[in-house]
């Protein structure tokens, strides 16, 4: 390892998502083994532009792998997508004699981060920390296990209410674009049907699944459904069009929201993060950038900014054909 660079920064950005602060101390301790010092950055590209700026070492990270959100913070910045604000940022970087740049978020940090190298020439590695686990280049990104396991907990618990009142509940999960978390705590926790943006089944099949449910013996139906599915406007929609066409169905609806972001992260999530925390420096004290670590056949792999943002991590075909046979 040819370790030339002296400071490096950390931050997080964009929605937060379980597993941030274990990424963070990750980044924190790898640069105090590696005898670099390091700065945390709060609030983001907001804080960068606003040289939001904190010394850390290895106990300022004390006693946080285990909790939700992220010490740092994280804020939205429409300044940052100007080019005066990526100045200014860059500037008070350059003022604090930050070398390096380790951000943790998703697609949207990765592109501003993207655009910010191509602007200055500036080191950046980037770790995928997003609960829809929608990035290109790795198989599992930071927070989604957690996710997982608290929609799976919730739904099993509506479960519970469903089966004692003969309902029919449609429960709602985090994925405005993108099916995995649905798909994943649909099969996990036994849905009857899941309704993902990646395969629009349309109301008629949906109905017709439900009758044949009710068919075949039960007498309560889980429907998980992804926030961003278009089978109906929203959620509420999709329930009232049932209740008009199947008046037999006692229907509720659960919207799970943003519980999902909250907790402490899982034990996969937490050494994830402490993987992807060590890559992410030592990618930099190599001399590289523009990358961002991933997680592939349980091996830590390096896949280009440009690649991880404008790539799509596909659904797996298997697993909605394992859902339908599940659903019988």
């Amino acid at each position: 390892m040819n370790i030339q660079l002296k400071k490096i920064a950390v931050m997080t950005s964009g929605g937060d998502s379980p597993g941030m602060n274990a990424a963070i101390r990750s980044v924190v301790r790898t640069c105090a083994y590696h005898k670099v010092k390091c700065v945390g950055v709060y609030q983001g590209y907001q804080g960068m532009i606003e040289g939001k700026f904190i010394d850390l070492n290895a106990r300022s990270v004390n006693n946080i792998i285990n909790k939700g959100g992220t010490m740092l913070q994280s804020a939205r910045s429409m300044e940052f997508m100007t080019v005066e604000g990526r100045v200014k940022a860059y500037e008070n970087l350059i003022a604090k004699g930050i070398e390096g740049l380790v951000i943790i978020g998703g697609d949207g940090t990765f592109t501003g981060g993207m655009i910010f190298n191509q602007e200055h020439n500036f080191p950046i590695i980037g770790i995928p920390c997003t609960i829809d686990n929608d990035i290109y280049g790795t198989q599992f990104t930071l927070g989604y296990d957690t996710c997982l396991n608290t929609a799976v907990e919730a739904i099993d618990k509506i479960r519970d209410t469903a089966s004692s009142h003969n309902r029919l509940f449609f429960v709602e999960v985090m994925g405005r674009d993108a099916g995995f978390i649905a798909l994943n705590a649909g099969v996990g926790a036994g849905a009857e049907e899941i309704l993902i943006p990646e395969e629009n089944i349309g109301l008629d099949k949906m109905l017709e699944s439900l009758i044949k449910s009710k068919e075949s013996g039960k007498t309560s139906s889980i429907v998980v459904v992804a926030e961003g599915e278009k089978t109906g406007k929203n959620i509420f929609e999709l329930a009232e069009y049932v209740e008009e066409n199947l008046p037999e169905y006692d229907v509720r609806v659960s919207v799970l929201g943003h519980m999902q972001r909250g907790g402490a992260p899982s034990c996969f999530d937490r050494v994830l993060a402490s993987r992807f925390g060590v890559s992410a420096v030592e990618l930099l004290l190599s001399g590289s950038s523009n990358l961002m670590v991933g997680f592939v056949n349980n091996e830590i792999k390096y896949t280009p900014l440009e690649k991880a943002v404008k790539e799509h991590h596909k659904i797996d075909e298997e697993l909605l054909r394992v859902a339908d046979i599940m659903s019988v």
